[in-house]
Parts: C-alpha cells; sequence; structure tokens
C-alpha cells in the first residue's frame, strides 16, 4: 500500500506523530515476533508515548494477554 503525503500529514495534525515516526514503528512491528511480550511491551509503551496516552501496568497486562491468548477481535468493527 503506498500512502501519500496527505494522509500523513492528516494523521499528523490530529495526533501529533509525525510520517518518519509512523514508518518507523510499521518497520519495527512488521520485523518483530508480536507473540513475543517484549516486544508487545516495547509496543505499547512507544504507542503510548507517542499518543501522550498513560497505560497503566494492569492494562499493559489485558492488552498483553489479550494478544498472547490471541483473543483480538479478527473484525475490526467488534473493537469498536
Amino acid at each position: 500500500m503506498n500512502l501519500s503525503d496527505d494522509f500523513f500529514k492528516k494523521v499528523e495534525k490530529k495526533t501529533n506523530v509525525n510520517k518518519d515516526t509512523i514508518l518507523s514503528l510499521a518497520e519495527k512491528l512488521n520485523n518483530s515476533n508480536m507473540k513475543d511480550e517484549g516486544t508487545l511491551r516495547e509496543v505499547i509503551k512507544t504507542l503510548s508515548k507517542m499518543t501522550g496516552k498513560n497505560v497503566s501496568k494492569e492494562k499493559e497486562d489485558k492488552i498483553i494477554d489479550t494478544i498472547l491468548k490471541d483473543k483480538v477481535p479478527k473484525n475490526v468493527e467488534k473493537m469498536f
């Protein structure tokens, strides 16, 4: 998928996260083992810093448990 600069500008305006940061995280995720607890914790911390949202240890543990037990909804609409 080739995303345009306009797309990244819209995302940056809404999130204050720049294109290089988004692409860097996407590359990291693409090359990572998403079933590794350490990797998941690092990704959660990175996203937390990027978005300015604090994620409690309890919430982080729940997210990791959900991913490792493959309980993430396959249908994105069910997530909202």
